[in-house]
């Protein structure tokens, strides 16, 4: 008896100790949160704010990035499904090209939540949540002609075509920018959102168009390396550049007057907010928004206002 007794607290001891080493987390389950290109800080904050976001609601969390290749993302979510995953948070990396991914979750019973680039299918996810791109564009635009002036030559970078945010931004900068005849776009290259290649496309359309006022850019990382090769060129007091996304590499580039200005995306809200609506489907069945897609409105950050830039993509008020 005393054996059995004393094998009995033992084994309540080792029981309570397991209990008591599991992290509160395990009770809610995994969140799987799948980005882009963490390279990219913007691509790095969405992911890491997402994924604090579900550990301070009770989950575990993983984040991984399919750089906009759609055949490790649909390896991604399958490895989710393995994983028996409660809800999963995707970055698409096609608008066409990850509906069949985002199908398979939902056949296995796992809901899908968007974030920043949409789906070119509504009723699949969730909840779609993006920056107002349009909105944004407009705003960045409207800012760039203040740099540049109503006439002259300029060029453009645009983003990955696959990502209709690229298309957005271009369509919303030409809405502003048709509006002044005197202002001409002499090229424009897809530079895929990558610094490197915003370098490499600055260098060629430079050679060929040397008495460019301006550089309108669909990215910061983009305009960033446009930057570089204007410096490089000796150009960069002569040419005006303006971006899109908020980062901290650009708003350094604000301050230091390199950059004329970013249009903020408000990445860490709408990350964050996705995590919320995802736990809030898996407690009651609805997201608890009013519609599937939803738009959170950019912010411009100039020289007036960039000392409020207090954290990766956050102002303060």
């Amino acid at each position: 008896m005393f054996h059995n007794s004393r094998r009995f607290l033992m084994v309540t001891a080792v029981a309570a100790m397991t209990v008591f080493a599991t992290p509160s987390w395990a009770d809610k389950g995994l969140m799987t949160i799948i980005v882009n290109d963490p390279s990219n800080p913007y691509w790095y904050t969405e992911g890491q704010v997402a994924k604090a976001q579900a550990e301070k609601l009770g989950y575990s969390a993983t984040v991984s990035a399919h750089k906009g290749d759609t055949n490790t993302e649909s390896q991604l979510i399958d490895t989710a499904i393995t994983n028996k995953s409660k809800a999963i948070i995707l970055d698409p990396a096609n608008a066409d090209g990850s509906v069949g991914s985002v199908k398979k979750a939902i056949a296995a019973g796992i809901p899908v939540i968007v974030i920043n680039a949409e789906l070119n299918q509504s009723g699949l996810a969730k909840a779609q949540l993006v920056s107002n791109n349009a909105q944004g564009a407009a705003l960045g635009a409207m800012e760039w002609v203040k740099a540049v002036g109503d006439s002259g030559n300029y060029v453009e970078l645009l983003g990955s075509p696959s990502d209709n945010n690229a298309a957005t931004r271009a369509n919303g900068y030409d809405t502003v920018l048709s509006q002044y005849p005197d202002l001409r776009q002499v090229a424009k290259e897809v530079a895929n959102w990558d610094r490197t290649q915003g370098y490499n496309k600055m260098q060629s359309m430079l050679q060929a168009h040397p008495d460019i006022k301006g550089v309108i850019s669909g990215n910061d990382e983009m305009a960033l390396g446009a930057i570089a090769a204007l410096k490089e060129a000796g150009k960069l007091g002569q040419v005006k550049v303006g971006a899109f996304d908020g980062s901290p590499d650009a708003v350094d580039a604000v301050k230091a007057g390199t950059l004329a200005y970013t249009v903020m995306q408000p990445v860490a809200q709408f990350a964050a907010k996705a995590i919320d609506e995802a736990d809030t489907f898996l407690k009651t069945g609805k997201t608890g928004a009013a519609q599937e897609k939803q738009l959170f409105d950019c912010v411009l950050i100039n020289k007036d206002n960039v000392a409020k830039y207090t954290s990766a993509f956050k102002l303060s008020n």
